[in-house]
């Protein structure tokens, strides 16, 4: 019996090595077979790298620009609201940088659906939804791709801005307000994908002196020219200090070898610079694949707008932009009656008495020029370079002063004559004002190179004059100019983006917001109108905006 039981035990303990060194060898085999998966998927992702693998890992965006050193330190209030400003504007993007440029947004493969049906009522609201996908063909899952939107019917001369808003997984909604009757095309634009964003960004930060200026410097017989520029990288080079003293904003030269600092005579755009972009990122920024392209319609790429009837309820829409072009015409939606001012006569009626101060860029001296058309204006100072100005002319018998003073550096123009260089706070700070003074602001286009920071500066500046101003004569009219579209290209939107005037005019309209002041919306009316964009709109929508500007002026009732 004890045999019979130790013959047993024997049998159960060889039926448990058994089993346990079988399920050892499974085990063992499950290893294996994971393993060899685990190699097979790390196999797959080195080759897919070795096709699709960027020559450059794209650099690292938050990167403390040596701008941050130069100018006066913001109080705390300063502070806080520059922080919210850079908040409101802060711009998603992709969370994963460096992938191939296949899996990039490519505007050709995108494409937009018209909501609802294809006859709309006058009044209403359109709604577009646009599906962005890479050059694969597949959705996009993140936002940051920075559209453009108009509503239009050329055969009537009309258009207007849309409205498009940002969902952050690939898709956007853009909202159209029906304002004519007729047939009305809906046109999407993919200004940058969200890629190229990401390298605009950077350029702001790491590249902020991209566009560099220069200063001759003069004495007796010597003559010297030193590269200068709103903040200077550090090295063993000393600075020429021409810190305003009145604004606090900075700027600076490199000193001359041999002559001092009080022999500068001048100030000049010096020129670009070139090799900015590492081959993988010069990808994003190709101008008939990825630059302003157009996104295809789905299906249907336009609506016909019918009259209302009369009785039927209105829609309430929920975007009410600045205004729309009808045969040409702009009109404003904010309640102002705009006039027509169609001749030399209506111009000078409306002027008569008035001084008209401008201030700024060359966007503005195309009001100058304009205005300064009009028969019996005379232009006082002839002798200035064509383009740097100060410009005056006036017209005596009527009684009218018409100016033009480019704003202080940066600015890139041709020569000015460093006496000249004005800062328009300063500049503001001097004119007395009432209800015949009429000033009239731009700045926006020569701060794109900078970190956004460097603009609110700026603009802080600009709106404390304005404040003082509107506080020594409450009647004197202030009309501040928004930035405009433009045509860009590979190279120039680098300097000139599109994506950089968007983010200052969103700061501007901010900083301005509130104060008894005008805006002219250059945005809406230069993306409303048929006309291909450039950052001297043609002379048809300087005309609505002079028109605009009149009637600001000498409102219906007036003249």
């Amino acid at each position: 019996m004890v045999g019979h039981v130790s013959r047993l035990l024997l049998i159960f303990i060889l039926l448990v090595l058994s089993g346990f060194l079988l399920t050892i060898i499974c085990m063992f085999r499950e290893t294996v077979v994971f393993d060899q998966r685990i190699f097979e998927v790390h196999q797959i992702q080195r080759s897919v790298h070795t096709v699709f693998k960027p020559p450059e890992i794209l650099r690292p965006l938050d990167i403390n620009t040596y701008c941050a050193r130069f100018g006066q330190e913001p109080t705390v209030e300063e502070a806080k609201e520059e922080r919210d400003l850079l908040n409101s504007m802060a711009w998603p993007g992709p969370l994963v940088q460096g992938l191939p440029v296949e899996l990039s947004s490519d505007p050709a493969k995108s494409y937009f659906v018209i909501q609802g049906s294809s006859t709309q009522q006058l009044g209403g609201q359109l709604l577009v939804t646009v599906y962005v996908q890479d050059f694969l063909g597949l959705p996009k899952n993140h936002g940051g791709d920075f559209l453009i939107a108009r509503l239009h019917s050329p055969e009537l001369g009309a258009g207007v801005a849309g409205k498009v808003h940002d969902h952050q997984d690939g898709t956007y909604t853009v909202l159209f307000p029906l304002l004519w009757a007729g047939v009305a095309w809906v046109e999407i634009t993919m200004v940058h994908p969200s890629e190229a964003v990401v390298v605009l960004k950077r350029l702001q930060e790491e590249q902020p002196d991209r566009v560099f200026f220069k200063s001759l410097f003069i004495s007796g017989n010597l003559s010297e020219t030193t590269v200068c520029n709103l903040c200077l990288p550090l090295n063993q080079n000393p600075l020429c200090n021409y810190t305003d003293p009145l604004t606090g904003e900075p700027w600076y030269c490199y000193k001359p070898e041999k002559l001092g600092c009080d022999t500068r005579i001048n100030h000049y755009k010096g020129g670009y610079k070139t090799n900015l972009l590492s081959k993988y990122e010069a990808q994003f920024f190709q101008s008939d694949v990825n630059i302003k392209i157009p996104i295809p319609a789905s299906v249907m790429d336009k609506v016909i707008v019918l009259p209302t009837e009369e009785g039927q309820a209105k829609v309430k829409n929920s975007y009410i932009p600045a205004g729309y072009y009808l045969h040409d015409t702009w009109t404003p939606l904010n309640g102002a009656v705009i006039q027509q001012f169609n001749d030399s006569s209506a111009i000078t009626h409306c002027l008569r008495g008035k001084a008209v101060y401008m201030f700024g860029d060359s966007t503005v001296r195309q009001w100058f020029e304009y205005l300064s058309a009009v028969p019996n204006l005379q232009q006082v100072i002839p002798y200035r370079p064509k383009k740097t100005g100060p410009f005056m002319a006036e017209d005596k018998r009527n009684n009218i002063l018409v100016s033009y003073r480019c704003h202080g550096p940066p600015i890139r123009f041709g020569t000015v004559p460093s006496s000249q260089l004005r800062y328009v706070a300063n500049e503001l700070d001097k004119i007395q004002g009432g209800p015949d003074t009429v000033v009239l602001v731009s700045v926006w286009s020569h701060f794109s190179t900078y970190p956004v920071e460097i603009y609110i500066r700026r603009l802080r500046h600009i709106r404390r004059a304005v404040v003082r101003l509107l506080n020594r004569e409450p009647a004197t009219l202030v009309v501040i100019r928004t930035a405009n579209l433009q045509e860009i290209y590979s190279e120039s939107s680098l300097f000139n983006s599109d994506w950089f005037s968007l983010q200052r005019d969103v700061v501007l309209r901010a900083m301005f917001r509130g104060l008894r002041v005008q805006l002219l919306d250059a945005w809406e009316m230069t993306l409303a109108h048929h006309l291909p964009h450039d950052i001297h709109p043609p002379h048809s929508i300087i005309k609505n905006m002079i028109d605009l500007i009149l009637t600001y002026i000498c409102p219906v009732g007036k003249i």
